[in-house]
């Protein structure tokens, strides 16, 4: 019996097409006929260290705070369930969405943002940190996994989503990013794909929508303060006459739920609108238009900033959270510097790589701190700093 692949190339002509894919940097045998490209950069994805690494890696919570907190990883799939769901809708293509969303958060340090602002700060001498290059560096040379090249080699089009993830890249670009870009040429003053555009703002509804959630069962949100905040408070309100007697577990979800349904259709009618008005033909049309063409509308995007600027001053920097951020940035600074100053600290691997200059030795273990889970960071600052026995 021979086996065709399955019938999943989009509807929509501007759509990215599997079939008209620029390819990836390294040719490759085309392999079983079963999956589409996209859907082999997805495979790639799930299947990477970098990708599992991501269950204990801080979305808001360290992983000792709750076992129900989100994670990255949690994070990342809820992201990937959205973008999935809306191209779909659109007529786009499911599984390079879908690539695009799984692999968004792979560069993230332990510690979420404060482990990245830490690093940030100690690498300065070496041109810095940045998550969003360390997930290209991740998926184009730090996974090793494969016998014929570094990196996953994932398709011209799971690339360009991943360095454009929140839009065009202007000004001057990191490293890795001006390196593979030499190589593959993304014209990054230009929009990505619309599936690439879905999946940057699919981030956005699930990250806003989940932090309310755990910041509510955390105890650091209070729900009576949620009613004079736009969208949550009429949905609370709402949710509180037809159900006065719901239990807080099941209000919270049916909010959370509703959050993202309200985002999800205004995205969708709004990008729908943007479409019909633009036209395009191709995928290149998406990417040359005026305008990202998948968007909110107006009102949309500015309930969101407020949202967000809500969760930063009442969530994200409550001050049990200040309290593990603190903690986390130490630990990380901490690491980094005493590998810079003693590198036959560092398991033999790595200590091969960093026989070379002081920025190079600097990327190197950047990338080494970088790759650890919460867990794994705290046990190596323990091993390292704690007089008691070395752990195993």
């Amino acid at each position: 019996m021979v086996m065709t692949a399955p019938n999943t190339e989009p509807v929509a002509r501007f759509a990215s097409h599997a079939s008209q894919s620029k390819g990836r940097l390294l040719a490759e045998p085309s392999g079983t006929s079963t999956r589409t490209l996209y859907q082999r950069d997805r495979d790639r994805i799930i299947h990477s260290v970098a990708f599992r690494r991501l269950k204990h890696k801080t979305q808001v919570f360290v992983y000792h705070e709750g076992d129900y907190f989100r994670t990255r990883l949690t994070h990342s799939l809820e992201v990937a369930q959205i973008a999935r769901s809306c191209a779909r809708a659109l007529g786009l293509n499911e599984d390079l969405s879908e690539a695009v969303a799984l692999a968004h958060d792979l560069g993230h340090t332990p510690f979420g943002h404060a482990g990245e602002d830490a690093l940030n700060e100690v690498m300065a001498p070496a041109g810095g940190f940045d998550h969003n290059e360390q997930t290209v560096r991740i998926v184009t040379k730090l996974e090793e996994r494969y016998a014929a090249f570094d990196g996953l080699n994932l398709s011209w089009e799971a690339l360009e989503g991943v360095i454009k993830h929140n839009g065009p890249v202007i000004g001057t670009l990191r490293p890795t990013i001006a390196e593979v870009n030499k190589l593959a040429g993304f014209d990054l003053s230009s929009y990505a794909s619309a599936e690439a555009q879905i999946a940057n703002l699919s981030d956005d509804i699930a990250y806003l929508s989940h932090d309310i959630d755990d910041g509510l069962r955390a105890g650091l949100l209070e729900l009576s303060a949620l009613h004079d905040l736009p969208v949550i408070g009429p949905v609370l309100h709402q949710l509180q006459k037809d159900w006065p007697d719901l239990a807080m577990g099941r209000l919270t979800h049916e909010l959370t739920r509703q959050l993202i349904s309200h985002f999800v259709e205004d995205l969708l009618a709004t990008s729908r609108l943007n479409l019909c008005d633009e036209a395009p033909q191709s995928a290149d049309d998406v990417r040359q238009a005026r305008r990202p063409l998948i968007a909110f509308s107006q009102t949309a995007s500015q309930d969101l900033a407020i949202i967000k600027s809500y969760l930063f001053t009442h969530m994200w920097r409550h001050y049990k959270v200040n309290r593990m951020t603190s903690k986390a940035r130490r630990t990380v600074k901490s690491l980094f510097t005493i590998f810079m100053e003693e590198p036959n600290l560092l398991p033999p691997d790595w200590q091969e790589k960093c026989q070379s200059d002081e920025a190079q030795k600097a990327r190197i273990i950047g990338d080494y701190v970088a790759s650890m889970t919460d867990r794994y960071a705290l046990l190596e600052y323990e091993r390292l700093f704690d007089l008691g026995p070395i752990l195993s």
